[in-house]
Parts: structure tokens; C-alpha cells; sequence
């Protein structure tokens, strides 16, 4: 398919990944540097910790409350608008000399991230079907190196010119980002009906549209899990990895992190092969690869060289169930995905935020031991649950 019968060309496909790559990395440059963020402003471990929290938290909101948007104006306008608010809110926390504007401006900056998520939005509508999973996967891919340079390169950056610069250099990519992305996202036919009604409205049909769609909850608290258990697992490694029982130092878990590149690679491979056999069945397989990689933590658990079998299989299938989950209903009609992608996105953060409590908490209780009990059982769940979505959707096709 080309960009005449009215589909997203390749190399758009590639800058929208660039795309998402950038505006998702903003929130995540502060995980190494923050310590050299508090010296800065000279405030103590616990009151920095708000910073990522308030952010985190204003991205949860401006989903909720900006996400919905999508189904009723232009994709490209709104993407256009919020990444030009976070390139003005990263200026922001380059010149905050005080503490409070820098954490206004970084709270600020998560309240208008929607661009991640209104972007996979815009694409399904310009892919052929049959290609829906492996667009889903690229942009998903593009989270997944935003992520990683952010973490890597922010530490590099702040050793040897300092914090700020680290949101000077954020600053002017993002500004590059927005110059950029009017050609990235050129092709803007109106090819949904908009719903009418007030804004109100709009916000409410969300729930409406989530109790109507069984399936994307269930896909909604599947991912849920998912990101659980990834962030329950993160915590429990800089405990555990740090811990006098191994010895290792805080660097090490940085390093383990770039593990994440092989989801770069394989996410793409595998959206093509959920598009052949069907996102369900996917989801279902990806699930057990993840139990099998999650079961191995514990026996393999105490060295870093033999952690990276189990953090392999997991960093290879996990965002796998993520697209799978998305593809679900970004299938369906154009006019709502964007709505049902807010209700999927809003439950998603709940369980990561609920994997951050419980991944310290059994740590702290039970050790690495209590915390491997843990995300098997989540695991457990999650394979459980997408079993159940693929026979329900096996029998309804009958």
C-alpha cells in the first residue's frame, strides 16, 4: 500500500516512531540524574521524589481529560499543540532557578503528553488492516528507545556538562520535534465521523464506550498486569541488586537496563507475526514465554550474568502483549479508538502504580524470594486472563 491509496508511507511510519521516541523520553530523563537535580536545588532524597510523582500522576490526568480530544478534532492539530506545550514546559525546567518552578514545569510537562497516545490513534487509521499489528509494534518500539536513550544518555550528558543541560538538549529536540512534525503527520483526511455534544459529554462516553467493550478491559487489565509486574520487578532489582547479599553497585542496574534493546529489535518482528495469527493467540504465547522467563528469576536471581536470561525473555515478549492488547480495538471503528485507547491507557498506569507500592513493599517483607512469588503470580494472571480473552473471542466467531 502507498501513500496514494490514502495509507502512511514508510518513511512517515519511521518519523512518527522518531516521533513518539522524543515526546516520551521528556519523562524520564530525571531517573539518573536526580540526584545531581536535588544537589541543584539543594533538597533532600524525599522531597525530589515528587518531581517523577507529580509528573507520572499529571500524565495519568491529561489522559484522562486530553486523550478524548482525539475523537473529536484533528489528531495532527492536537499532537501539534501539546508537543509545542512540552517543548515550552522543558524550557521551563532548563531556567527554573527555583525548586517549586521546576516542579511546576515538569508536572506541567506530564499533563500534556498525549502525543504517545494520540499518535498510534492517527496511524491505525492510515495502515492497511493487515499491517495494524507491525505499525503498532514500530511505534511501540519507538516508546521503548525513547525510554532507554533518555536513562542512558541523560547520565552521560550530566557527568560531563551538567543536569541542566541535559533539558537544554530535551529542549531543542523537542523544538526540532515540533518544526518536524507537520510533514510527519501530513496526511490528516477526515476519515472519522466526530462525535457531537459537549466536552462533558465527550469524558463520560469514555466509561460508556468501556462498559460496552468487554474486550478491551479484559486486554486494559491484562496490560495492566503487565506493567505491574515490569515495575514491581525494576524496583525489587535496584533493591535487591544493591542489597549487602550481592554487593553490586547502583550502576549495575542501569547497565542491566539496556537489556530493553532487544525490544527494539524484536518488537517490530513480532507485531508481524501477530498480524499473521491474530493478536489473541499472540498475546496467549507471548504470556507463557513471559511466565517461563518470570519463573527463572529466582534460581537465577543472584548474579547479574545469569539475571540476563530471564530479563531477555521478558524484555522480548512483554511490550508484545502491550501491542496485542492495542490491536484489540484499535481495529475497531476510527471514531472511538481514541476514547477506548484513554480507558486502556488510564488502567495500565493504575497497575503500574500498583506494581511500584507492592514491588517495594514484598521486597522489604519478604526479600528477592517473596518479590519472585509475587511477579509469578502476576504472571499467573495475565496468562490466565488472555487464555480467557482468546477462547471468549474463538467462541464468539463461531
Amino acid at each position: 500500500m502507498s501513500e496514494a491509496d490514502g495509507y502512511l508511507g514508510r518513511a512517515q511510519e519511521y518519523a512518527l516512531a522518531v516521533t513518539v521516541a522524543a515526546v516520551t523520553a521528556n519523562a524520564y530523563y530525571i531517573h539518573p540524574i536526580i540526584g545531581e537535580v536535588a544537589v541543584g536545588f539543594d533538597v533532600g532524597e524525599a522531597r525530589i521524589g515528587i518531581v517523577p510523582a507529580l509528573n507520572q500522576l499529571a500524565l495519568a490526568l491529561g489522559i484522562l481529560l486530553l486523550l478524548p480530544l482525539g475523537d473529536r478534532f484533528s489528531n495532527r492539530l492536537l499532537c501539534l499543540v501539546f508537543v509545542a506545550a512540552q517543548s515550552l514546559f522543558l524550557l521551563g525546567m532548563a531556567l527554573a532557578q527555583g525548586f517549586l518552578l521546576f516542579t511546576l514545569s515538569s508536572t506541567l510537562l506530564g499533563f500534556v503528553t498525549i502525543a504517545p497516545y494520540l499518535i498510534p490513534a492517527f496511524a491505525s487509521k492510515r495502515v492497511a488492516p493487515e499491517r495494524l499489528g507491525q505499525v503498532t509494534a514500530l511505534l511501540t518500539a519507538g516508546v521503548i528507545f525513547g525510554i532507554l536513550v533518555a536513562r542512558v544518555g541523560a547520565g552521560i550528558v550530566a557527568e560531563h556538562f551538567g543536569w541542566r543541560t541535559v533539558y537544554w538538549c530535551a529542549f531543542a529536540i523537542m523544538a526540532v520535534t515540533t518544526l518536524a512534525l507537520p510533514l510527519a503527520m501530513r496526511s490528516d483526511a477526515d476519515v472519522t465521523k466526530r462525535p457531537s455534544g459537549s466536552y462533558g459529554a465527550l469524558i463520560s462516553s469514555v466509561f460508556i464506550l468501556a462498559a460496552q467493550h468487554r474486550d478491551t478491559m479484559i486486554s486494559a487489565i491484562i496490560q495492566a498486569l503487565n506493567f505491574a509486574a515490569f515495575t514491581a520487578t525494576w524496583l525489587a532489582l535496584a533493591l535487591h541488586l544493591t542489597s549487602a547479599e550481592l554487593g553490586y553497585g547502583v550502576d549495575a542496574v542501569g547497565y542491566l537496563a539496556g537489556i530493553a534493546a532487544v525490544s527494539i529489535f524484536a518488537t517490530p518482528r513480532l507485531g508481524r507475526w501477530a498480524d499473521r495469527i491474530g493478536p489473541r493467540r499472540a498475546r496467549s504465547i507471548a504470556a507463557l514465554v513471559q511466565l517461563a522467563g518470570i519463573a527463572l528469576f529466582y534460581p537465577l536471581g543472584f548474579s547479574i550474568w545469569t539475571l540476563l536470561v530471564p530479563l531477555t525473555l521478558v524484555n522480548l515478549v512483554g511490550p508484545t502483549i502491550d501491542v496485542t492488547g492495542r490491536m484489540t480495538f484499535l481495529a475497531l471503528e476510527p471514531d472511538i479508538r481514541t476514547r477506548l485507547t484513554t480507558s486502556y491507557i488510564v488502567i495500565m498506569f493504575t497497575g503500574g502504580a500498583l506494581g511500584s507500592v507492592l514491588g517495594t513493599t514484598i521486597y522489604d517483607a519478604a526479600g528477592w524470594g517473596g518479590t519472585c512469588a509475587l511477579l509469578l503470580g502476576i504472571s499467573g494472571g495475565v496468562v490466565a486472563l488472555s487464555w480467557l480473552a482468546q477462547r471468549t473471542d474463538r467462541r464468539a466467531r463461531i
